[in-house]
C-alpha cells in the first residue's frame, strides 16, 4: 500500500499510549479514502472540462450549471444517495459495500468531481485567447492548440485537484453516513476517518485524542491550501 510509509514516518507522538496505533490507522483511513477518491474524481473530471472547454454544444450551460450546483451539494444527501445505493435493498446491494471504504471512497467521489471539474473548466477557458490565436498561426493543428493551452493552464487544473482533495479529507456527514465510523476490536480504525473520530472523540469527552486529531487534520489541510497557493503564484508569475 503506497500510503503506508507516509504513515509510519508520522511521529510516535501521535499514538497516544492508552490506545495504541489508533491515531495513526485513523490517518492512514483518512489519506487512504480521500486519496483513492480523488484520484479517480481527476481521471472523470479533467476529461470532461477538457471536452467542454473545447467544443460547443447544445445543452452545455446545462451541463455546467450542473456542475456548479454539484460545488455547493449538501454531503449529508450525497452520502444518503450513496447509502441507498449500497444497501441491501439498493441497486448495489448484491457488492455488500456498506459501511466499508469503497462506499465512502464513492461518496468523496461524487463530492470532489464537481469542484475538480469545474475550477479545471474555469483555467481552460480562463487561457488569453491570444495564445490559441498564437497556436494557430504557428501552423498548429487543433490537438496542438489543444496542447498549448493546457499547458498554459496546467497550474489551475492542478489547484483544482488539490481543492477537491480538500474537500474530501475534511468530509464528515457523508463518511459517516456510508462509513459508519467503525473501529475494530483491538481500536484500530476500519472506517473512521479523522473528522469522524474527532467527532466522536469530542463527545464522549476524549479531548486529549480529539485535539490530537484536529492538529494532525489542520496540518493536513493548511499544507493542502500552501500547495494551491503556491501553484497560484506559479501560475500568475510564468504566465
Amino acid at each position: 500500500m503506497p500510503l503506508e510509509p507516509i504513515v509510519e514516518l508520522l511521529p510516535t507522538v501521535v499514538d497516544l499510549s492508552f490506545r495504541e496505533g489508533y491515531v495513526r490507522s485513523i490517518i492512514f483511513v483518512s489519506l487512504y479514502v480521500s486519496g483513492i477518491a480523488v484520484a479517480l474524481s481527476t481521471l472523470v473530471s479533467i476529461p470532461v472540462a477538457i471536452v467542454m472547454g473545447f467544443s460547443d454544444f447544445s445543452g452545455k450551460q446545462l451541463v455546467k450549471s450542473i456542475i456548479n450546483t454539484g460545488m455547493g451539494f449538501p454531503s449529508v444527501v450525497v452520502g444518503l444517495l450513496v447509502l441507498f445505493l449500497v444497501s441491501n435493498q439498493g441497486p448495489l446491494g448484491s457488492l455488500e459495500l456498506i459501511f466499508t471504504t469503497e462506499a465512502m471512497i464513492m461518496s468523496q467521489f461524487v463530492l470532489a468531481t464537481p469542484p475538480i471539474t469545474a475550477i479545471s473548466l474555469a483555467a481552460i477557458t480562463g487561457v488569453n485567447e491570444n495564445v490559441r490565436e498564437a497556436a494557430r498561426a504557428l501552423g498548429g493543428t487543433r490537438l496542438d492548440v489543444a496542447l498549448v493551452v493546457l499547458k498554459e493552464a496546467r497550474y489551475g487544473i492542478a489547484t483544482a485537484i488539490l481543492a477537491g482533495f480538500g474537500r474530501a479529507i475534511s468530509e464528515v456527514g457523508s463518511v459517516l453516513i456510508v462509513g459508519g465510523n467503525i473501529t475494530s476490536a483491538s481500536g484500530i480504525s476500519q472506517t473512521r476517518t479523522l473528522t469522524t473520530a474527532i467527532q466522536l472523540e469530542a463527545r464522549q469527552g476524549q479531548y486529549d485524542t480529539a485535539m490530537v486529531l484536529g492538529a494532525v487534520l489542520l496540518a493536513l489541510v493548511l499544507t493542502v491550501n500552501a500547495v494551491v497557493v503556491r501553484f497560484g503564484d506559479g501560475g500568475s508569475v510564468n504566465r
